[in-house]
């Protein structure tokens, strides 16, 4: 998947269908919207393309309230890829960007820049200053530019309209079930095996240790992980999220002792994938205390994964 960041430079594409939106998680209803782009660009032997901003829109306009993200960069650029996107604009979202009316935004990018022929969007698209412009709008633009526009229904599963705002409230209260069914998949982090304290090799159960992002939105405790590490993708584990107060730690961390697995992963990439919340973070009396609840924690979660 190409990546374009600056798309005013870049020549145009064949036959663009293009999708708008932030797309934090990729979840079942962007997934909707993005199966609909592909069809429509092999349809009309075009390119399909998504044009998502960064950094997150709020981030920039309301910089003491950040919101914390489903997905970091990196993963939503590889979700994207997944579900069949050939090339993806990384606009950089500024406050200068923001200012834009509808009316700019679509006739400097969509119709100048981008050439686009067909627009796919979700029924709760805004955009330019001050999120003015709807799908209406869109559509009536549409019209003035000679390009069609096509808006997604929402998507429901479980009596729950599937939204990015409903999927972190749902992983914000440890509720992996919930959010595992609107994302369509386990919410997952990623990141480098770092360098630990080697506590975890010494009471028997070794851990890949994990910097998560500061915006992590899972409560700390424990869970049943599946895991990917390198080639291999079907692992599965048991880790704790949070500060490991029983050895006085500071820093969040994920630490994620994989079943079954002696190989040196150090600077690795690693994905670890959520699939059960077992209990949340505690401090214990003693090490032999908590390696107990370790031992305990970790036939749990081999059953509850089938291992």
């Amino acid at each position: 998947m190409e990546i374009i960041r600056h798309i005013l430079r870049q020549p145009r594409l064949p036959h663009p269908v293009v999708s708008l939106g932030n797309f934090d998680g990729v979840h079942l209803g962007h997934q909707t919207i993005l199966r609909r782009l592909v069809q429509e660009a092999e349809r009309r032997r075009g390119t399909a393309l998504v044009v998502t901003f960064h950094p997150h829109p709020l981030s920039v306009l309301r910089p003491a309230r950040p919101l914390p993200l489903i997905l970091s960069l990196r993963e939503k650029l590889d979700s994207l890829a997944q579900q069949g996107v050939q090339r993806v604009v990384l606009q950089r979202f500024s406050r200068a960007f923001s200012r834009l009316s509808p009316e700019e935004f679509v006739d400097q990018y969509l119709v100048r820049a981008i050439g686009v022929e067909h627009v796919i969007i979700g029924h709760n698209f805004s955009f330019g200053r001050d999120r003015s412009g709807s799908a209406e709008a869109l559509e009536r633009l549409g019209q003035r530019h000679d390009f069609g526009v096509e808006v997604v229904g929402p998507v429901r599963v479980l009596d729950r309209a599937v939204s990015s705002s409903a999927i972190r409230s749902l992983l914000s209260a440890g509720d992996l079930d919930g959010a595992t069914a609107l994302l369509s998949r386990p919410y997952t982090v990623s990141g480098r095996v770092q360098q630990g304290f080697r506590r975890g090799r010494t009471i028997g159960f070794p851990t890949a240790n994990l910097r998560p992002r500061a915006d992590l939105l899972l409560p700390d405790g424990v869970y049943a992980v599946r895991i990917e590490v390198g080639q291999q993708t079907r692992l599965a584990g048991v880790a704790n999220v949070g500060v490991n107060p029983t050895f006085g730690h500071n820093a969040r961390t994920v630490e994620a002792h994989i079943f079954d697995f002696s190989a040196d992963i150090y600077g690795q990439r690693l994905r670890v994938g959520f699939v059960a919340r077992l209990r949340g973070e505690r401090k214990f009396p003693s090490v032999p205390d908590l390696v107990r609840q370790i031992r305990e924690d970790a036939e749990r979660a081999r059953t509850l994964l089938g291992r």
